[in-house]
């Protein structure tokens, strides 16, 4: 993410001993003339809304933070060697902290001040009332419109219906859940003899074709060949430094602190690259209809095939079903794989293991 400056605009400080308010740039208090403390700190301002025009001020808040001198605490700005004020060393001196954050760049005009002594207005700038020479608090900031209140939308359930009728349909899921786990379970399980009296078998071929297959998919991404049918702009990607064809989109503007009582207005700024989505018609594998061969007996086989250029085969599937007669009818069992087909020859017999909805889930050759 870019840091994007828009310009440069005045911050002010609040002197300890007095309480008046001071242009930042003033390193001593306009009203008593105590020097600025190194921990008192910049603030926004009643004038920090207008962009700075002094190109010599500008110059001074790009060249460094001001420097504390060690020995009397004076502020001097960046570059000077010796104090304006004691003359000492400036080598040690601390220098002030930059970068941080000092507010959002007001918008709009500040409200005229009322001075709490006599009640007199002020313009906004004021620090002293202009008819009673008493100390003016900060202006208030003006405040953005108020957001209109959404209408009530008719026929909304209260919220305490909702929740009730939240919990009773979750009862009623668990409920549904538990009777269903149950009946999954097969209930009570028997053992029986069986009889094998039938074996049928199902092999599948699956087939793909090489079709016309519609997609959707970024412009620069399309396979060479596709009919490319509408498309629309939409953003593709965003970047955090500039890019060629990017569109730039910045946050809302806010004041960084330089260290000089002169604030650096930044945004955060991204880049956004918008390309042409579109729907295309590209050639691509497709499932068409299997090739499927069924039979009786233990010696399953494989249907012959006869694919062009434009199929292949995609996998193969298997299906192996065995009938038993027992006492309470005929009963089907689905073996898993050729070899446990193979054992169950015509006649033999099988001690089955049979639930209450008439599936094989256990099976063993009698003894």
């Amino acid at each position: 993410m870019v840091k994007k400056t828009v310009g440069y605009v005045d911050l002010e400080w609040t002197c300890p001993r007095c309480g008046n308010r001071n242009l930042g740039v003033n390193k001593k208090c306009s009203s008593c003339g105590a020097a600025q403390p190194q921990d008192v700190q910049f603030e926004v301002g009643a004038t920090s809304g207008a962009l700075i025009a002094d190109e010599a001020k500008i110059q001074q808040a790009k060249s460094g933070p001001d420097i504390h001198c060690p020995y009397c605490g004076a502020r001097n700005v960046a570059g000077a060697t010796r104090c304006k004020v004691c003359g000492g060393a400036l080598e040690g001196g601390q220098a002030r902290q930059v970068g941080q954050v000092v507010g959002a760049l007001p918008t709009g005009t500040a409200e005229p001040v009322k001075c709490p002594t006599c009640g007199a207005q002020n313009a906004a700038s004021a620090t002293r009332c202009e008819s009673c020479g008493a100390l003016l608090p900060r202006p208030q900031a003006p405040s953005p419109p108020a957001a209109a209140a959404p209408a009530k939308p008719a026929g909304r359930l209260p919220i305490g219906l909702i929740a009730v009728v939240g919990i009773l349909l979750a009862v009623a899921c668990l409920a549904i859940i538990l009777l269903s786990g149950g009946q999954r379970g097969g209930g009570a399980r028997q053992q029986m003899a069986g009889q094998v009296t039938d074996a049928t078998w199902k092999r599948v071929i699956l087939v793909q074709a090489m079709l016309p297959v519609q997609r959707q998919g970024w412009e620069p991404e399309i396979p060479s060949g596709a009919t490319v049918g509408d498309c629309q702009e939409r953003l593709y990607r965003t970047l955090d430094e500039p890019a060629a064809g990017s569109v730039e989109v910045c946050g809302t503007p806010y004041i960084q602190d330089t260290g000089t009582g002169v604030g650096e207005v930044v945004q955060d700024c991204q880049y956004q690259i918008f390309e042409n989505y579109c729907s295309y018609t590209v050639l691509g594998w497709q499932a068409i209809a299997p090739i499927v061969l069924s039979g009786e007996g233990l010696n399953p086989t494989w249907p012959s095939q006869r694919l062009s250029d434009q199929q292949r085969e995609s996998g193969r599937e298997e299906e192996y079903i065995v009938t038993f007669q027992t006492e309470s009818g005929p009963v089907q069992f689905k073996a898993s794989s050729l070899e446990q087909y193979q054992q169950f020859t015509q006649g033999s017999r099988w001690t089955l293991e049979v639930d209450s909805r008439g599936r094989v889930v256990g099976i063993e050759a009698a003894q």
